[in-house]
């Protein structure tokens, strides 16, 4: 990955190094559970599990990587809305 290009597609599988795609722009590492829930525009203090509950990574990895991202899903709801105001103007 680098800080001046798109990150690629999120995936279930992001947090492991080997996977090749997901390493950190300037550290030996993959990016972290937080870093991908951030790709994912989830708010840098979302709470993914209660904190009694135990910590799965593959179950928060799966939650992060199945996800669509919030602005993502924003950015596609507003083009709907223009083209239907413009189609549709009263």
């Amino acid at each position: 990955m680098a800080w001046d290009r798109p990150s690629p597609t999120i995936t279930t599988q992001f947090y492991g190094f080997g996977n090749g795609r997901f390493g950190h722009p300037e550290q030996d590492r993959a990016i972290s559970l937080r870093e991908g829930a951030i790709l994912q525009s989830f708010p840098k203090d979302y709470v993914f599990i209660r904190p009694i509950d135990e910590i799965h990574f593959t179950r928060i990895g799966r939650l992060i990587g199945n996800a669509v991202p919030f602005a993502l899903a924003r950015a596609i709801a507003r083009s709907i809305r223009a083209h239907l105001e413009k189609c549709y103007v009263e």
